[in-house]
């Protein structure tokens, strides 16, 4: 975990939003600890997404964004491109089989292959008790948050699997160790990522595939606008670090587990949180 920390502390670029679905940047120079690999994120054009996509890019990858926009993956794409990084986009509702198909197929028309899968994309349509919740708001917050990652990277494996040495980042939340009342359901979705990303990091561990968790504690993104203005605040003893998080702390962890550097970590739920979830 020191190397991580280290890795984690380098220089970020602060995160925005950012052009053309259909455009991918020519002039992005294909370097760095990531160069030639290729990734796909999903709920990619703000917020942490973002910032993920904007340093994987830096770090050398082609990155593919998306989320279920148009105008917001126009802008994200016109951003990055700017900045010189390798990237294209699409719209994609993660919840849809033919958006999830047009995701992959986007992803290939670079190379060929995948190298890492970022899923990112999540709802939380109500706030408001678990028991609260009706069978329609439990399907759309399952069904994008668990079984999209699930499906899509059913998809993608193929073409993960012939270019070796790939990993998958599942996104979780600290309401999955912290949960809040008015977050119920949604809290419930985020734990089951957790078992997710050991479900996983076994059954792919024969394919050379690598599946980690990043569990972001309270980040400043608009997502998070209800917990850090809506809902009272957890105990504030439990953290460490006197600050609201930003997307940029969570974006080098995922560059990290994505490259060489993490070739022997699987399975894990990493928290990045300004506390520790342990004992």
């Amino acid at each position: 975990m020191l190397r991580a920390a280290a890795w984690a502390q380098r220089s970020l670029s602060h995160s925005s939003s950012g052009f053309s679905a259909r455009m991918q940047s020519s002039g992005a120079a294909q370097s760095g600890v990531l160069a030639k690999r290729v990734a796909v994120l999903t709920g990619s054009t703000d917020g942490i997404g973002f910032a993920i996509a904007r340093r994987l890019a830096k770090d050398g990858a082609h990155v593919v964004i998306s989320s279920r926009k148009q105008q917001n993956v126009d802008r994200a794409v016109a951003m990055l491109q700017e900045e010189g990084l390798s990237v294209a986009g699409t719209v994609c509702h993660v919840g849809k089989a033919e958006d999830r198909q047009r995701l992959v197929a986007k992803a290939l028309e670079h190379s060929g292959g995948v190298d890492f899968l970022v899923c990112n994309a999540g709802v939380n349509p109500l706030v408001g008790s678990t028991l609260g919740a009706s069978e329609q708001v439990w399907d759309k917050i399952l069904n994008v948050n668990v079984k999209a990652p699930a499906l899509l990277l059913s998809q993608l494996l193929p073409h993960m699997e012939k270019r070796g040495d790939a990993a998958v980042i599942l996104v979780s939340s600290i309401s999955a160790y912290f949960p809040l009342v008015e977050l119920g359901a949604y809290n419930v979705s985020k734990t089951a990522l957790l078992g997710l990303t050991r479900t996983l990091a076994l059954e792919l561990a024969p394919k050379n595939i690598r599946v980690n968790c990043l569990v972001p504690g309270v980040i400043k993104t608009d997502f998070s606008k209800v917990v850090r203005t809506g809902c009272p605040q957890p105990d504030m003893q439990i953290f460490f670090l006197s600050r609201i998080g930003q997307p940029e702390d969570c974006a080098g962890l995922v560059s990290f587990l994505c490259s060489a550097d993490a070739s022997y970590i699987t399975g894990e739920n990493i928290v990045v949180a300004g506390c520790s979830s342990r004992l």
